[in-house]
């Protein structure tokens, strides 16, 4: 059994789901509110990205020219996400030095999308 796009992301959605309902339920009087703006932003950029994985791996099903968006859709998950979901658990505050990083990620591998699925010429 090999991990494609779509189930790496449809599972990068399940902890999305499950680390949402955590904030609420098991950390609701634990993060001051700068912490659970920062969790929330995790939370809400890995759902999304979580969804640019699935639609990765339908698309490249019929095409394989963007393999290497997925791992920036992943990297960015990682580091962006990662590390305001550390911060949000009392990790040091140069923490969000590496949250850049992983919205580079982002950002490339949308763009490295946009250009393996546009429409051929002729």
């Amino acid at each position: 059994m090999r991990l494609t796009w779509t189930s790496a992301g449809a599972l990068c959605a399940f902890l999305t789901v499950a680390l949402g309902a955590f904030a609420a339920h098991g950390l609701k009087d634990r993060l001051d509110a700068e912490q659970a703006a920062w969790w929330a932003t995790a939370v809400q950029y890995q759902g999304l990205h979580a969804l640019g994985m699935v639609a990765l791996g339908v698309w490249r099903e019929r095409n394989a020219r963007a393999g290497f968006v997925g791992w920036c859709f992943l990297a960015g998950v990682v580091l962006f996400s990662g590390s305001l979901y550390a911060m949000a658990l009392g990790a040091p505050r140069w923490f969000g030095a590496i949250t850049p990083f992983g919205g580079t990620a982002f950002l490339i591998g949308w763009a490295g999308f946009a250009w393996a699925a546009r429409a051929p010429r002729g």
